[in-house]
């Protein structure tokens, strides 16, 4: 048995361990606003020439039209997955004619939030049920909460490493639920951590003043130039309160403690009714409000730093497959849109990611209580307001520690990982290099960037991001896009709207039977102990 990270280490210094690390596969999605060159929200249909939302695998859409997802596939190679993603948006920005992606997570002016187009996906069931569940999340939580962009990171870790670390473990689980329970060890690391992310990553610290716009906060904003909002020290408004955040949510205490845990409080989850969806009515005078009155509508509404994830077989519902197989990889949903990047995210990032979640993975996790969990969301919480305070203190432990002294011990030990992934060359390092400028100043940090840009320029938040839009939009334009991987594209297109009239015209339960269906009792049996 491994007892600490450092054993992990040295189990894997070699040259097999070092490959077993390297054995990586990642994927991206970063959702982006589209948006006239007057930075407001575009209001048309999803364009046809980006193919079906309902049905493609690498363009669709989030809550609204106007909010797109592009989805890469899974890489191990750091350049190829970039590069992938940076095709999606070429083709993308070919074919939205004079518009833009609004390149921050915060969104673009909003007018009459009423007017904010929730996304549709066609006549059949499955487009109607996706339809049904955004409408459900416009009465529950507002349109505008449901426009804030993110970028998650999907990460799992190569075969050969779980062989290795299964062989030096005491073999009392089978190597399936050995796999998932380490993934739910690294899960409950990152919870621990979570605060790292927005503290270099946090990329919203300030937003347009019109999302605010008849919402009560206790935030103590301050203003700059005509139309902007910011705190002096935040990093993530995106995660406070005012972002992706659901106050019902709080009474779920779903435990990351076992996968059996996990699931078990996700079924109770989706079964729990809440009283203040049950005054927004299910079914209205013949219309739908909503999937149904429970606090969560479907496993998707549980809003998570982090999912455990398996690829779901056709008409299989997440927990059903992690049941059925156990956890195939990890959802990073921490991140926001960097605005430094004309895709949302950059190799130094993804280098970053990769140390902080193997460090995750290789180290001791205990499992989580009540006093934990507190600490978890006060740590993240300070971290996303005022994350860049000079001698901010977090709860280590139960005991507070100096914000900077708990990053340079994490770095020093991302170091050990580092200069193990590298070998022979020094990306990784280069990488944590880079990272360790925010670390000793936190003005290094992308929030502390962005607040230097607006202060010193004097300027709105939305006047800095149209000039981002404008100048990504021209970059991505003259990206050169070859003929076949153009042409790859039109055809994905083609196909998906091809295969969205097929799933209409096969169509032939009721809604309504449909639905029954779909919410029927099925039990969650998870792969015992072996």
């Amino acid at each position: 048995m491994l007892n600490s990270f450092n054993e992990v280490i040295g189990l894997l210094n070699d040259e097999q361990g070092r490959k077993a690390l390297q054995g990586m596969q990642r994927g991206i999605e970063r959702e982006a606003l589209r948006i006239e060159s007057n930075g407001h929200l575009a209001m048309d249909k999803h364009p046809k020439r980006l193919g079906s939302a309902l049905t493609h695998s690498r363009i669709t859409t989030d809550y609204s039209e106007s909010l797109l997802e592009f989805i890469t596939p899974v890489y191990q190679d750091i350049d190829a997955l970039l590069t992938d993603l940076t095709q999606t948006h070429a083709f993308t920005l070919r074919n939205i004619g004079a518009q833009q992606l609004w390149p921050v997570s915060m969104p673009c002016y909003v007018g009459d939030v009423a007017d904010i187009p929730i996304a549709d996906y066609g006549s059949s069931n499955n487009g109607q049920m996706k339809r049904l569940y955004r409408k459900g999340l416009t009465y529950r939580y507002g349109a505008q909460m449901q426009i804030i962009s993110g970028v998650h990171f999907n990460f799992s870790v190569s075969e050969s490493l779980w062989d290795r670390l299964y062989e030096a473990s005491d073999k009392s689980l089978s190597r399936c639920a050995f796999q998932s329970e380490s993934y739910f060890g690294l899960i409950r690391n990152y919870r621990r951590l979570v605060w790292v992310l927005p503290y270099l990553f946090g990329a919203s610290p300030a937003l347009c003043s019109s999302f605010i716009k008849d919402r009560e906060t206790s935030l103590p904003f301050q203003k700059l130039g005509k139309g902007s909002l910011y705190l002096p020290y935040a990093t993530s408004l995106r995660m406070s309160d005012l972002g992706y955040t659901n106050k019902e949510q709080e009474r779920l205490n779903i435990s990351y403690n076992s996968l059996a845990e996990y699931l078990t409080g996700v079924k109770a989850a989706i079964k729990m009714p809440s009283a203040q969806f049950e005054a927004i009515g299910v079914k209205v005078d013949g219309e739908y409000r909503q999937l149904n009155a429970n606090v969560l509508q479907i496993e998707n509404e549980f809003y998570s730093p982090i999912r455990a994830k398996r690829v779901t077989l056709s008409g299989e519902k997440p927990s059903e497959a992690l049941a059925r197989a156990g956890v195939e990889y990890i959802e990073v949903r921490a991140l926001d849109v960097n605005p430094f990047s004309p895709v949302g995210i950059d190799e130094q990032q993804v280098r970053l990611l990769d140390l902080f979640l193997l460090h995750c993975l290789l180290s001791p996790s205990p499992k989580t209580c009540e006093q934990d969990e507190k600490a978890i969301s006060s740590n993240l919480n300070a971290v996303i307001v005022e994350g860049r305070k000079p001698g901010l203190q977090l709860n280590r432990h139960g005991e507070s520690v100096d914000i900077h002294t708990w990053l340079t011990e994490l770095f020093d030990q991302f170091a050990v990982l580092a200069k193990l992934l590298d070998g022979e060359q020094s990306d990784y390092q280069d990488a944590l290099a880079h990272w360790q400028l925010a670390v000793d100043d936190p003005e290094q940090t992308l929030s502390g960037k962005i607040m230097a840009e607006l202060t010193s320029q004097q300027i709105d938040h939305s006047t800095w991001v149209k000039g981002l839009a404008k100048q990504y939009s021209q970059q991505l334009m003259e990206y050169p896009l070859t003929a076949e991987t153009e042409a790859n594209y039109r055809d994905a297109a083609e196909v998906s709207l091809q295969e969205q009239a097929q799933l209409e015209a096969d169509s032939v339960l009721s809604f309504e039977a449909f639905l029954n269906d779909y919410f029927a009792d099925k039990p969650l049996e998870v792969e015992q102990v072996g």
